[in-house]
């Protein structure tokens, strides 16, 4: 697993965790098999919790057994599956499908063109099946190229210009459950999410030279942890300034939940801070790609 929209463990009840376990082991197994066992690879915290939400809000939402845990349980098929998740997946998919384009676009290397023929039969099924989320998706990516090739340096507007892409293909998956309060969550989140991705990838971008909304004005950068030092009370301001506002918007949609808001609650109020915070001291390990989990970057062990 990878990203930052993680659950604070050491806040959360067994009943919980055994909850979100069941969640994204169910979304790996829906992935393989819609889209083969090499897809499996883009299971990630965010998408968890978007499917958390969605089915939620589903008046006969679908009550996940779970798949027993084992070395090889990843083989097996989804023991919940239901339009959501296959939806869900195919989502999944076509997200790092354009993740991927934008690396290629900004800095090619072999280590994406290899990423890209592993997930080749997958990403193409993808395409063919629900090319409304294909295109959704595109734009939103388009978009992010636009600003910066604008040079904009609002990391929160560039997050949320992005988050509103996503929402729509969110929206569509929520069918009779969409609305404007919906997708501002996703829009927020999605803000939240850019913005502590480009902090961590602050000298990442430096070494790549590619776009970061940060750097886009910065002149005599050394490294992360000098310019985090220099700027911290902006960066936090910015931080807690997209983090209210998910938490707001999470707030008026929680009363339509019908499960997982014990869940769902620690994520917004506990672990996403908590991602924030680690950021901003150094200590970050959940990345948010499928490229940096192959370089080693990436946080998997989703129940420490």
């Amino acid at each position: 697993m990878f990203g930052y929209t993680v659950p604070l463990y050491s806040r959360m009840m067994p009943t919980d965790l055994a909850i979100y376990q069941r969640y994204y082991c169910e979304t790996c197994h829906q992935l393989k098999s819609e889209f083969g066992l090499t897809s499996t690879s883009t299971v990630n915290y965010d998408m968890t919790f978007n499917t958390l939400i969605l089915n939620a809000l589903e008046k006969e939402y679908t009550y996940l057994k779970g798949t027993p845990r084992s070395p090889f349980c990843v083989l097996k098929d989804p023991e919940s599956d239901s339009n959501l998740m296959r939806n869900m997946a195919a989502y999944t998919v076509l997200l790092t499908k354009w993740e991927l384009v934008d690396d290629v676009v900004d800095s090619p290397s072999m280590r994406s063109n290899f990423i890209n023929l592993v997930l080749g039969r997958a990403i193409s099924k993808a395409e063919r099946e629900y090319p409304e989320y294909d295109d959704a998706i595109g734009k939103g990516f388009e978009e992010l190229r636009k600003m910066e090739a604008s040079n904009c340096s609002d990391a929160v507007l560039m997050g949320e210009t992005f988050g509103k892409s996503l929402s729509i293909s969110l929206g569509n998956i929520a069918d009779e459950n969409d609305s404007s309060e919906l997708r501002d969550l996703f829009s927020h989140l999605t803000s939240i999410i850019y913005i502590m991705d480009a902090v961590d990838d602050l000298d990442q971008d430096y070494l790549d030279d590619t776009y970061n909304p940060f750097l886009s004005k910065e002149e005599g950068y050394i490294n992360k942890e000098d310019y985090i030092e220099k700027n911290i009370y902006s960066i936090t301001d910015v931080m807690n300034s997209a983090i209210s506002s998910l938490q707001s918007s999470y707030c008026s949609i929680k009363d339509q939940m019908r499960v997982n808001t014990g869940v769902t609650d620690n994520i917004v109020y506990s672990g996403i801070p908590d991602s924030a915070r680690k950021i901003l001291s150094g200590s970050s390990t959940a990345k948010l790609s499928v490229k940096n989990m192959l370089k080693g970057r990436a946080e998997r062990n989703s129940s420490r």
